[in-house]
């Protein structure tokens, strides 16, 4: 009734406004454990910490008031909970978050990652890092967006990569066949389909990284084996209720073994090659073939591997740029190729 008295001659909209921020006022004080976790996470460091009057303070910028006894229950709490709060004893207490579950060198590392990566689009870079600088304090965020102003490198052009990559995970987990139409960039950086916009229908078996780029392994029955593609020249990717090829080569399918043997993921057939490098070259060929390749006829000055390779024009391309460290010593046709290709480069200068 007194109530009533109270509020009686005020306006049905304004009521309800007093309600809403009633209700709104009780909120927030539920919220309060939550906004002091945050203003923690968010604006605190080992170089930045906070007294309680700093987060009391803080907490009134979202209509929180605190009493500073309840803050020191608060941050026990936290503590309980898990946080890892570091305490600075001192005429007034700081506060400031330890460890946390990324740390700085951590999240420099992922950044640079994000930012290097060509297959990663300027734009879709930039929400990334974003998300990552909310992982650490506002302080720390900044040595990360300095980090990426220095960064200048090649990105990709097609933001669908990242709807075509979730397409071709979905149509591997059900086991269907996925189609879709492939391109290529034009001089003038327009979009022109192969086959004119004819659909690639094929078995998805894995994605792979290589040389800066996705690639969709799969089986494609037109050249009855295993095909490779460029995720980011996919378009229209759709998952089709037909179910994947179930090819006998396909049950003991071994990704990294096959990753190594095939270069700049142009497929082929797969022979036994025996070559010779050059003692210098020791790093180059451990990189590229791992550490279990199989290396005889050691001496001072150069060193032998035996390993199988998928043959095509990449891998004599990768031959060529080591010019007179390496040579071919098996198979035979494998040295016709490269007699045949340094010809018709030496035509190009006559």
């Amino acid at each position: 009734m007194d109530n009533f008295k109270k509020y009686g001659k005020m306006s049905i909209d304004h009521l309800f406004k007093i309600g809403e921020e009633m209700m709104s006022g009780r909120s927030n004080g539920k919220l309060k454990l939550l906004y002091i976790m945050k203003i923690l996470l968010e604006k605190t460091d080992e170089d930045h910490p906070i007294t309680v009057y700093e987060i009391i303070r803080n907490l009134q910028f979202y209509g929180i008031s605190a009493e500073r006894k309840s803050i020191y229950s608060d941050i026990d709490l936290l503590k309980e909970f898990g946080l890892d709060i570091i305490c600075i004893k001192g005429k007034a207490n700081q506060y400031f978050i330890g460890s946390r579950e990324f740390q700085l060198p951590e999240l420099k590392l992922l950044v640079d990652a994000v930012q290097s990566s060509r297959f990663i689009t300027y734009k879709k870079s930039a929400e990334l890092i974003k998300k990552i600088e909310k992982l650490c304090s506002i302080y720390q965020a900044k040595t990360l967006h300095r980090q990426v102003i220095v960064s200048d490198r090649i990105k990709n052009m097609n933001e669908n990569i990242y709807y075509n990559i979730d397409v071709i995970h979905q149509g591997i987990q059900e086991n269907k066949k996925i189609k879709f139409q492939y391109f290529d960039y034009t001089m003038e950086k327009k979009i022109a389909f192969r086959r004119e916009g004819e659909y690639y229908t094929v078995s998805p078996y894995a994605l792979s990284w290589s040389d800066n780029n996705y690639y969709l392994i799969a089986y494609y029955q037109r050249y009855n084996g295993i095909s490779n593609f460029r995720v980011d020249r996919m378009k229209n990717v759709q998952v089709i209720k037909e179910a994947r090829e179930s090819r006998e080569e396909f049950k003991d399918f071994d990704i990294v073994d096959y990753s190594n043997k095939i270069f700049y993921m142009y497929s082929g057939k797969t022979e036994m090659v025996e070559l010779e490098f050059d003692a210098s070259l020791i790093n180059v060929v451990l990189d590229r073939f791992g550490k279990d390749v199989f290396i005889y006829h050691k001496r001072k000055n150069c060193f032998c591997i035996r390993t199988e390779i998928i043959i095509g024009d990449t891998f004599l391309g990768w031959l060529f740029m080591f010019g007179d460290k390496v040579r071919v010593l098996s198979p035979e046709s494998l040295k016709k190729k490269i007699k045949q290709r340094t010809k018709k480069v030496l035509k190009l200068y006559e």
